[in-house]
């Protein structure tokens, strides 16, 4: 028993060594990732086996004085390497922006088209410019004084002021349309390219 106890102190030890060694980048991320992974693995093996013995690895820590809050937050709490924990959290930014991109194109497209099928009535308009203006703005590489941000809260308030019947002019009409163009042009020229 006391032999696995022994093993367990070393685990936490040197996945607490490991890890200030790599937040002060004295090891590489694929050699950190891969001595990360067999501790973790070592970690999960020891520690189904110990389950009776030592039903709390925080509680072992504190018994036997180790202050390893990188380790226990690395093999109790995350379970996964820092390189394969941040890589996911990246990947996630980068899925949900890339939703957020399409979605600010629909509604583009979507608000230019209803003005070309001469929907201009308040009702048919003004919903479409605060979908717009809220997916504008839940994309975080966008600037708060975007063109694109600052035409369609004009364009908003503006239409708030009149009644759901009304409709825009033919003037009000090609100007929105006009603003809704050159807002997306700006927008596509505002996204970074595959490139970078």
């Amino acid at each position: 028993m006391y032999e696995n106890f022994a093993e367990l102190y070393a685990i936490i030890k040197a996945t607490e060594k490991l890890e200030k060694a790599y937040v002060r980048d004295i090891i590489n991320s694929s050699d950190y990732e891969t001595e990360c992974q067999k501790l973790i693995a070592h970690f999960k093996t020891l520690a189904s086996a110990l389950k009776d013995t030592v039903p709390s690895i925080e509680r072992f820590a504190d018994t036997y004085k180790m202050d390893c809050p990188a380790a226990i937050n690395r093999l109790v709490t995350s379970g996964v390497p820092a390189t394969v924990e941040h890589r996911a959290s990246a990947a996630a930014t980068a899925t949900t922006s890339a939703a957020t991109v399409a979605e600010c194109v629909q509604n583009f497209i979507t608000a230019m088209d209803s003005l070309k099928l001469n929907m201009v009535a308040v009702d048919q308009v003004h919903p479409l410019l605060s979908d717009l203006s809220a997916s504008l703005n839940k994309l975080s590489i966008l600037p708060p004084d975007f063109e694109g941000k600052t035409k369609m809260r004009e364009w908003i308030s503006r239409l708030s002021k009149m009644g759901a019947s009304d409709e825009l002019t033919e003037q009000q009409s090609r100007q929105l349309h006009f603003d809704l163009e050159s807002s997306y042009n700006s927008f596509m020229a505002a996204l970074p390219s595959s490139g970078t």
